[in-house]
């Protein structure tokens, strides 16, 4: 049980433990498990009254969170109601949570040093600054803030002066009862801010085609300043490889030309952390044209100079080299590492590749490097080497661990770095040297601490810290010396599942102090650890290699000496096989590759992700171009380039575990053709052909073909004269005498056949020995009274075998009988020879012999020939007809006589001609239309059986002799006729269903009846199952219809109809169908809505009949519509809607209503225009009348003015000029304004007369209100155009009176929209 007073130190240990582990021991590669609200709730409510289960609650469960929810849950374990911390006390070793940093101080508000931790009671700060105590509380030029968990100091001075006192290396400690923690070193600087320094204006000059440097001169400051070239307008120059800045701020010209010359190239100085830039005074450069051409320059260094240079660099910095050349033409400059390859991922060129930038720089980046510069002129190179060192870095920290008194501690301690770091250790900030000598402490070469026989007086913070000239640093390590009693972390009946071959883990985790030891039994095993494969880590952990199925079952995990245990079931599956893995793949340019990758997979492990790989990078399919293809096991790869070739690797991954397999991608193609085609090792008969092979693209050569050709003849012709395997490089050659030969080779691979290789040289063989010719000619059909001899031709017969030059063919003839022994002889240069006038089919002996310059060959034996046929004299005899049965016959005859011939005799012909069919009489039977089959005999034949006729026809036979040159006469028509036969099927048959258990059918009768019908049979069987077959049988011939009743709705039937003769029953027609349900209407309607229609869709049902329902549509002033539609229809669409807007739709059949829905057109709904006034009939017929009314009194007007009115002829001519006959200006054109023009004499007089004239009545603008068709004079019409004088005379009319001109709308063209009456 755990007292009260020892409840704080519970609480103090399981902080202690949590953060070491969630600190140092917790894996990155665990899933996160964030905390819940119910969680929370069952942690808070865990009372510390029972023995110790708050800890091993939380101990237990801190496995499996990571560091964030770990101070979740601590956070929430103690701000819980039931745990104070006040109460309990907690206590907690210091941690260093944030770390003082370096700083560069260039004004008094940069000094600024501060440090945070944490702990219970809250650690106490102090400082040291080099080695050294000190306490900035002290130091009146310091304030310091120090507030629970952080401390801070900074400077009270207003001078820059008195901040150089504190420079130095600071180290911050916080400390409480559990120990101290130490910080990392901070280093504070001063620094004086850059500033703009006086400066001569500079000019340079120089000649196009030279090298320039202008120089920038940056002030000297700790910091990296940023350059940038810019003109007065503060626009940068523009950089190439020709104009380049160089680290140092430099602008560098490779060569100038005239247009560089400015007068104001400003370097401006940008320093970030002061936010400071500086412009320099301005540089004028002119460049003087050159007196001659510009001549080229071979590359020359610029910066840095030299051929070596030597950079150094620390690991994770970033460093640049530097290759800035001159040289017309501007050179390009190549970046290579000579002791290895560039690093893709940590380097990249810069400025127009005169950079070569390395980020994040190790090791393994020191070498030498070299820059090469090239241009036509020549080539220049620069060595750099690059020597890496390293500050110290961590290769193994010690671990933060709870210990039980008497246990033996080992603190590993080991750091790297370039030269090689010194570790020493601390203890609470004080070096291990200047405590208390203590033999239990040992310190080892490597760098370890060794604590033997630990007591509790060594719980303490412990610091290893590594330096070397670039740096130190430094980690807290908690050591706890405790007593607790052992406990079992880890869950009861754990399940674990892994597959066939891998490592099983089943974790045992316990706590306590000392460490318990844990056992491990099993019930299919007396001993597991006499098992090889079977292994017991020090943290509980059983580990099983190579699992089997063999190895399921339940395992006991037990504590020593006591009664804990837990029991852990292993469960394993079968692994992950592939079964078809990617096989090798040979594709030509273009081709589609398809990799194939099967895999069996355990049922419990699901369905597996197929991962496919190319050379180790990840692949993904592609949407754009469709390169890659993943259709389950298999990819896609389209149109196959060069870039796709390489290893291609299929990973299958489930849940517990991964099979992966390769295959390869290789690119092939035909072979290139061979070269260099050289003849060697001639004779008379043969030479040595000798090739170099081509490039055989990824497919090996199975053979070469040696192809020649002679150069004797006219047309080109390649042929084969000889193959060779493909390891083969040159071929012997047997030639033929007299010939000129050329020659090529041509390789075959699997994919095909190269392009033939260029010719070789010309080859000739010398002449030698006579022509050999041993064919016999040919007699081909000719005509009468002649003979044609055709034998082999030059091209036919193998030149190769002419032997000489003067080739030519004699010809020797004579008649076989009664000629004697003498021979006709002639000779021709090429066949075919024709002999002329020797009668009809006569014998003839013939010889051809080949003859050259050298001699002639040797003597052929003489063949039997015979001249022109003709056609044969006499028709076969004896013509007779035997009938087999319907469809048969045999036809026999007497043979004709050899001499009637006058040929050849080839054979006869058998013309049958069906006149028509039996059944009809003979004026129909000649309508028909005639069929006639020929039958070809051999020459030796006399009778023949024919098949295939029509049964029950008339048939005439007649016979025909034949030769090479032709056909005979016909003999003497015979007449017979074949015997009925089985009719042929029903021309057409047609399903129709009057219900949903009957069946129509209606048919047609037999094309081809082959006899007279009587009747017809019908047979029927459902066609989802083996049911019997039923028979209809149809006596009647003429009956076109039958309806069978008492079908199955649900069913589909197979249905033959056949036609009878006497002869039997005919071919079926046959038609599969089922009957017709009761018509319904659809289920279901989609409705897609546009801005006068709506289109409405729905599925008909097979099989129901076609029903005709209604379809109401509402609109929202409740209008009602409707329209019919058939149900077979499947689409409809309601047309003449209005836009946006609302419809009730609703659907009926048989007054029942299966289907409404709402929907609302697209668009923007009308608004509708309220009625207005002046729509009104009353307000028409007023205006209407007042317009009439107006007329009127104008025609009164026009005809008093026609009198002549009262006015002084004086007055009217001293008046002002009206306007009809003042000059008309163009600028004034169509430009009067009422407010600018006198009313005229006129006017005013007639307006003396008539109150209608008034200034308020007769008031119209310039673009006349009303438009009339009047004939009126010109006074009138001019008084009347004219606009009023004076604003004086509008002022009652309203703005938006019609009589106001300003009112007018463009949009009525001038004229008015409404009118007003005036009083």
């Amino acid at each position: 049980m755990v007292t009260e007073g020892e409840k704080p130190l519970l609480v103090v240990i399981f902080f202690f433990f949590l953060s070491s582990k969630s600190l140092l021991h917790f894996p990155t590669d665990l899933p996160s498990f964030p905390l819940s609200l119910s969680f929370t709730r069952r942690l808070c409510h865990i009372s510390l009254s029972h023995e110790l289960s708050l800890l091993h609650y939380a101990v237990s469960i801190s496995s499996h969170l990571n560091p964030f929810s770990l101070s979740a849950l601590l956070l929430s374990l103690f701000s819980s109601a039931y745990i104070s911390s006040h109460s309990l006390g907690i206590k907690r070793p210091p941690m260093i949570t944030t770390q003082p940093e370096s700083v560069t101080v260039f004004s008094v508000e940069d000094l600024v040093m501060s440090c945070e931790a944490s702990g219970s009671p809250p650690p106490i700060f102090r400082w040291t600054k080099d080695g050294e105590e000190f306490d900035p509380g002290t130091d009146p030029e310091l304030k310091v803030a120090e507030n629970a968990g952080s401390f801070a100091f900074y400077t009270l001075s207003n001078t820059m002066d008195t901040l150089k006192q504190y420079q130095g290396k600071y180290v911050c400690y916080a400390s409480n009862e559990l120990g101290t923690a130490v910080s990392n070193e901070a280093t504070l600087s001063t620094d004086v801010p850059p500033t703009q320094q006086k400066e001569k204006k500079v000019s340079v000059k120089s000649e196009a085609g030279s090298s320039i440097v202008l120089k920038c001169n940056p002030p000297q400051s700790s910091m990296e300043p940023i350059i940038h070239w810019m003109d007065w307008k503060l626009h940068h120059i523009k950089l190439s490889k020709r104009v380049v800045v160089g680290k140092d701020g430099n602008l560098y010209f490779a060569y100038l030309t005239t247009e560089d010359s400015r007068n104001d190239y400003t370097c401006n100085v940008q320093y970030l952390a002061t936010r400071t830039i500086l412009a320099k005074e301005p540089i004028t450069l002119t460049v003087a044209p050159s007196n001659s051409l510009l001549r080229n320059k071979r590359p020359q260094m610029m910066r840095p100079t030299g051929s070596h240079s030597v950079y150094h660099a620390l690991r994770g910095q970033t460093m640049e080299l530097e290759c800035i050349v001159q040289g017309h033409p501007t050179p390009d400059v190549t970046w290579l590492r000579k002791d290895g390859e560039l690093s893709e991922s940590r380097t990249s060129k810069e400025m127009f590749d005169r950079r070569l930038h390395f980020t994040n720089i190790s090791e393994s980046d020191a070498g030498e490097y070299q820059c090469s510069a090239n241009n036509s002129q020549g080539k220049l190179t620069h060595i750099y080497t690059v020597i890496v060192e390293a500050a110290p870095y961590w290769t193994k920290e010690p671990v933060s661990q709870l210990y039980a008194p008497g246990e033996t501690v080992r603190l590993d301690c080991q750091a790297d770095g370039i030269p090689t770091p010194t570790i020493s250790w601390t203890i609470n900030g004080i070096p291990l040297s200047a405590t208390d000598k203590d033999s239990r402490r040992t310190l080892t070469s490597g760098g370890s601490l060794i604590l033997n026989d630990v007591s509790f007086g060594d719980t303490a913070i412990y610091q290893c810290q590594a330096s070397n000239k670039h740096g130190t640093i430094i980690t807290n390590t908690n050591v706890y010396v405790i007593e607790l009693p052992p406990q079992i972390l880890s869950e009861d009946r754990n399940i674990y599942t892994f597959t066939e071959g891998q490592k099983a883990s089943l974790e045992c985790e316990t706590f306590g102090s000392p460490k318990p030891k844990v056992t491990w039994e099993s019930g299919s095993t007396s001993s597991l650890l006499a098992d090889p494969r079977v292994n017991l880590l020090t943290n509980g952990i059983l580990e099983i290699h190579n699992v089997t199925r063999e190895d399921e079952g339940y395992y006991t995990c037990s504590v020593q000496n006591t009664n804990l245990s837990v029991i852990a079931e292993l469960e394993v599956l079968n692994r992950t096989v592939i079964l078809s893995p990617p096989q090798a793949l040979k594709v030509q340019p273009g081709n589609t590759a398809i990799f194939s990758c099967v895999a069996q997979v355990d049922p419990k492990l699901g369905s597996p992700l197929i991962q496919w790989r190319k050379n180790n990078q990840k692949l993904f399919e592609s949407h754009s171009d469709e390169k890659y293809t993943f259709e389950g096991p298999d990819l896609i790869i389209t149109n196959v380039g060069p870039d796709d070739e390489g290893v291609y690797i299929c990973q299958v991954i489930t849940k517990l575990d991964m099979a992966e397999a390769s295959g390869t991608l290789t690119l092939c193609d035909r072979p290139d053709p061979p070269t260099l085609l050289q003849i060697t090792d001639p004779k008379s008969h043969a030479v040595t052909l000798s090739w170099t092979p081509g490039d055989d693209h990824n497919s090996p050569v199975l053979e070469y073909v040696v192809e020649f050709e002679d150069q004797g003849l006219k047309d080109e012709h390649w042929e084969e004269l000889k193959k060779v395997r493909g390891s083969e490089q040159h071929a012997s050659l047997p030639l033929w005498p007299y010939m000129s030969y050329r020659f090529r080779v041509i390789a075959i691979n699997e994919v095909g056949r190269s392009d033939p290789s260029k010719p070789s040289e010309i080859y000739n063989t010398p002449a030698e020995g006579k022509s050999q010719y041993n064919n016999k000619p040919i007699f081909p059909h000719h005509k009468v009274a002649s003979f044609w001899l055709l034998f082999p031709s030059p091209q036919e017969m193998d030149q190769r075998n002419f032997n000489g030059p003067n080739f030519r063919y004699m010809v020797l003839w004579r008649r076989a009988v009664g000629s004697g022994p003498y021979w006709h002889v002639n000779s021709t240069a090429a066949p075919p020879f024709v002999v002329n006038d020797v009668g009809n089919f006569s014998a003839f002996e013939i010889k051809v012999q080949a003859v050259n310059d050298i001699g002639e060959g040797p003597e052929p034996d003489p063949v039997i020939g015979y001249s022109g046929e003709d056609v044969p004299l006499d028709a076969p005899m004896n013509v007779g007809v035997v009938l087999i049965n319907s469809t048969t016959i045999k036809a026999s005859w007497a043979p004709v006589e050899k001499a009637k011939v006058r040929g050849h005799l080839l054979g006869y012909k058998i013309y049958l001609t069906r006149t028509g069919s039996r059944g009809h009489h003979r004026g129909l039977r000649a309508k028909e239309s005639e069929e006639t089959k020929v039958v070809e005999t051999g020459p030796n034949e006399e009778r023949r059986v024919i098949s295939d006729l029509r049964p029950y026809s008339h048939y005439n036979l007649a016979m025909t002799v034949f030769n090479s040159k032709g056909e005979g006469p016909a003999s003497e028509t015979l007449e017979f006729k074949t015997h009925e036969g089985v009719p042929g099927p029903p021309t057409s048959l047609m399903l129709d269903s009057p219900s949903e258990t009957e069946m129509t059918l209606h048919w047609t009768p037999p094309g081809q009846p082959n006899g007279v019908l009587i009747g017809y049979l019908l047979q029927y069987q459902r066609s989802d199952d083996d049911s019997p077959m039923q028979v209809e049988t149809i006596d009647d011939p003429t009956v076109g219809h039958l309806t069978l009743r008492s079908l199955d709705r649900h069913s589909h039937y197979r249905f033959y109809l056949r036609g009878r003769t006497t002869a039997g029953d005919g071919e079926p027609i046959m038609r599969e169908g089922a009957t017709t349900l009761d018509g319904a209407p659809p289920a279901f309607v989609n409705l897609s809505a546009g801005e006068n229609a709506v289109n409405l869709s729905w599925v008909a049902k097979k099989r129901h009949r076609n029903v005709r329902f209604q379809i109401y549509y509402l609109n929202k002033k409740g209008i009602i519509q409707s329209e019919k539609v058939n149900s077979s229809q499947s689409f409809y669409q309601l047309q003449g809607l209005t836009p946006g807007s609302q419809y009730l739709l609703r659907f009926t059949y048989n007054n029942f209503t299966f289907f409404e829905a709402e929907i609302k057109t697209e668009g923007t709904g009308v608004t509708e225009v309220q009625p207005s006034f002046a729509t009104q009939g009353w307000f028409i017929g007023v205006v209407s009348a007042i317009v009439l009314l107006l007329l009127i009194l104008l025609i009164l007007c026009f005809i008093k003015r026609s009198k002549g009115g009262k006015y002084s002829v004086k007055d009217k001519e001293e008046g002002p000029m009206d306007s009809e006959a003042r000059p008309m200006k163009d600028e004034t054109f169509g430009e009067y304004s009422y407010l600018e023009e006198k009313r005229t004499t006129s006017q005013a007089s007639l307006c003396e007369e008539s109150k209608l004239c008034s200034q308020d009545n007769l008031d119209f603008n310039g673009s006349s209100a009303m438009t009339m068709e009047l004939n009126i004079d010109e006074s009138l019409v001019s008084q009347l155009s004219r606009p009023s004088e004076g604003t004086e005379v509008l002022h009652g009319v309203p703005d938006n009176s019609p009589l106001n001109p300003t009112t007018v709308s463009a949009a009525t063209n001038g004229m008015p929209n409404s009118v007003t009456i005036l009083d």
